[in-house]
């Protein structure tokens, strides 16, 4: 049987110890932390899932697979942790993001419709008109709930015999031998998988210019009385300024109103705390209070920080290193969304039943389809 050791426990390392297991393999995943770590990248109340994908056209025409990636993951739990939201896009500048996204969406055929802007207000009370150039929505969007999937996804992987070895700091990885050193030994294995998000580069130093660590900062509100109601039925709202902007997950489900951007600091080290400073957060509120009407009626009720990977051109790297290695960082903020899909790509990749080269252009959104193995 085939041994494969993975490096990390968050979203990316846990798919893929599932789709390894599942063609098969031994597999054994080391977390520094506890499973799931709570300063993992993954770990949080609610992320968005989405089709518009703008000038990213690759993963536009991926989250077909994407989807039904997490409908198998889903069907496995024996629980569905996706709330179908949709969403609705507030364009105040970008209207390429439109177009672009409408071109990719029609190759696929999700559906997007145009959002009259005399209709917005209605639809929308919460968010401020002004500036506001075009709309659309995605109706087949909606928002993953990441701790439930996290918990239920590592339950799943004990009795597929996944064995876990939490609380064990990674020292050393030999990609040569196959052999991963920690604080309890070392681990031997036909192949190791580096899934370590943004402590990868700690590990792996060559890749530190080519993956870096990105402190990014979101924060949970409590809406006024007068659009807690509306919120709490509200689609994910992704309002942008220009190249910039500010997405809006709203609260369902036991989790809290969520405000974040995706501008990547580039900075910082996996190894903070993740309690956002105000330096963290200034710009992100002064976003929010542009889109928002009334901000100041809002409570911020938490401001937290986590580390992403970060490629200029936010593209998923995994490739081989050594002779019995891999690399696998989604480095973008689109990790959890793409994450069960990705591991099955990768896995076949690291089993040798999909060339590797072909698996990198992949999982890096340069294909005009995917087929999941």
């Amino acid at each position: 049987m085939t041994r494969i050791c993975v490096v990390g426990a968050g979203i990316g390392g846990l798919t893929l110890a599932r789709a390894l297991a599942g063609r098969g393999a031994k597999v054994d995943v080391v977390e520094q932390g506890p499973v799931p770590n709570p300063v993992s990248s993954s770990h949080d109340e609610h992320r968005v899932i989405r089709h518009a994908y703008g000038a990213f056209e690759g993963y536009g025409r991926m989250m077909p697979s994407a989807f039904a990636a997490w409908d198998r993951l889903f069907a496995d739990l024996g629980t569905r942790h996706f709330a179908q939201t949709g969403s609705i896009f507030v364009l105040r500048g970008n209207e390429d993001y439109a177009a672009r996204s409408a071109a990719v969406m029609r190759e696929t055929g999700a559906t997007m419709r145009e959002i009259p802007l005399d209709a917005l207000a209605d639809r929308l009370p919460m968010i401020n008109p002004a500036g506001v150039k075009s709309a659309f929505e995605t109706p087949a969007d909606g928002m993953l709930f990441n701790t439930r999937i996290l918990g239920d996804l590592t339950v799943h992987l004990s009795r597929m015999g996944v064995t876990f070895h939490p609380f064990t700091a990674v020292t050393a990885v030999d990609a040569e031998r196959g052999v991963v050193s920690t604080s309890r030994g070392e681990i031997g294995a036909d192949a190791v998988v580096v899934a370590a998000g943004a402590w990868m580069p700690k590990l792996l130093p060559s890749l530190a210019e080519t993956a870096v660590p990105s402190r990014q900062a979101v924060v949970y509100l409590a809406p006024p009385v007068g659009f807690a109601e509306r919120w709490s039925k509200a689609p994910v709202v992704v309002d942008f300024a220009g190249d910039q902007g500010i997405y809006t997950i709203p609260p369902r489900e036991g989790t809290r109103l969520k405000v974040g951007d995706h501008v990547f600091t580039m900075t910082g080290d996996a190894d903070d705390d993740r309690t956002a400073r105000a330096d963290d957060v200034a710009r992100l509120l002064d976003a929010i209070d542009a889109s928002f009407v009334g901000f100041d009626g809002y409570t911020v009720l938490e401001r937290k920080i986590c580390y992403y990977t970060v490629r200029p051109e936010e593209a998923f790297l995994a490739r081989p290193i050594g002779t019995r290695g891999w690399v696998l960082s989604a480095c973008s903020g689109h990790g959890f969304k793409f994450a069960p899909l990705i591991a099955d790509i990768v896995a076949a990749g690291v089993l040798g039943e999909r060339p590797a080269e072909e698996v990198s252009r992949i999982v890096a959104g340069e294909g005009t389809h995917v087929l999941a193995a």
